[in-house]
């Protein structure tokens, strides 16, 4: 993925080294993250693609990368937009 394309496509995630994306999330409480978190955990189960996710009081940070392809793949762009439609119900 070019960062030109993450721009367009996935605005609110970062590039990192060119081989991972990251976002982190705040939510009102420890309560609301969790929840995010069981969600996303239940939606990559689905996919058969996991990504790294670490947890704070009110924020939980993504990591995506496909350790297989030593980079990105369709399955790191489709989790990112996901998570992306997820947070956009729950995120103000």
């Amino acid at each position: 993925m070019t960062p030109e394309k993450l721009k367009t496509s996935l605005p609110k995630w970062k590039l990192v080294d060119g081989v991972k994306l990251t976002r982190t999330i705040h939510f009102k409480d420890f309560v609301e993250a969790f929840s995010f978190l069981t969600t996303i955990a239940f939606e990559a189960e689905k996919m058969g693609h996991h990504p790294e996710m670490l947890s704070g009081y009110n924020r939980v940070e993504f990591t995506l990368t496909t350790h297989d392809a030593k980079g990105l793949t369709h399955l790191d762009e489709d989790m990112a937009h996901i998570i992306d439609a997820h947070a956009a119900k729950v995120v103000a």
